[in-house]
């Protein structure tokens, strides 16, 4: 083999190495684009380049593995969704407060989760790996003051906390459906056991009627007594006696 032919080879070798490398990398940013949506660009903006966003991005992957990440039962679903509904009743008369409650509600759950809560770096880092879309929102809503925030800014406030909340508590439309339904059958049995607690056993007015057997009165029958033939005929001849007497009394000759 000529030493032509032998650096075309070598020379398509490292094409095709090249190409595959680039290859790998874009697949590789595309994935993380996709993952982190928003908070990429916003990477790259701040660090200059792709690259630098790329790595800072797997780096953070790492550390959340690194981290004890566990789903919400469905008791704490049920919990949680409570909660949520509470804070948004709230929001009606007090605003202000609701945006507050809302942000420790979601604090509560990010630390149920298993996630870093005491850093803020920390916690937007952590979050933004599997809730990069839903996260944008409430980055945005951090340094918010709510004493003298308008009411559509507060409102504004409380769709991103939803947002968060939803996609961290598993109950986001579409991919949280089957949890939806848990949390309604455990709010359910939450109910009956409620409605037992309040009842108590069964009163006289829910106990099943008892029907009593009827008390038959016991029926005396009275056997007719037979007399004795020998002693109606005893009576029968004194009878016939006694009038054989009187008879012969009337008929004798009186006295003289």
């Amino acid at each position: 083999m000529s030493t032509g032919a032998i650096i075309g080879i070598v020379i398509a070798v490292i094409v095709v190495v090249a190409v595959v490398v680039v290859a790998s990398a874009e697949m590789r940013r595309a994935r993380l684009r996709r993952q982190f949506g928003p908070e990429y660009d916003r990477l790259v903006e701040k660090l200059g380049s792709k690259r630098k966003a790329d790595a800072e991005l797997a780096e953070r992957e790492r550390r959340v593995r690194a981290l004890n990440l566990r789903e919400l039962s469905p008791e704490q679903q049920a919990s949680y969704s409570g909660d949520w509904a509470a804070v948004q009743e709230r929001f009606v008369d007090t605003p202000a407060e609701a945006v507050g409650a809302a942000h420790t509600l979601i604090g509560n759950v990010m630390r149920d989760r298993g996630y870093p809560v005491d850093d803020r770096t920390a916690s937007m880092d952590a979050l933004s790996v599997h809730h990069g879309r839903a996260m944008e929102g409430y980055r945005t809503t951090m340094d918010l003051r709510t004493d003298s925030a308008s009411t559509e800014q507060l409102r504004e406030a409380m769709i991103h906390y939803r947002a968060l909340f939803e996609d961290l508590t598993g109950l986001r439309d579409g991919r949280g459906e089957p949890a939806r339904e848990r949390v309604a059958a455990i709010h359910d049995r939450a109910d009956d056991r409620h409605a037992v607690a309040a009842d108590g056993t069964r009163t006289a007015e829910t106990a099943e009627p008892v029907t009593a057997e009827p008390v038959t009165e016991a029926r005396v029958t009275r056997e007719p007594v037979t007399e004795d033939p020998a002693v109606e005929d005893r009576d029968a001849v004194a009878r016939n006696d006694e009038r054989a007497a009187e008879n012969a009394s009337r008929t004798a000759y009186p006295p003289r």
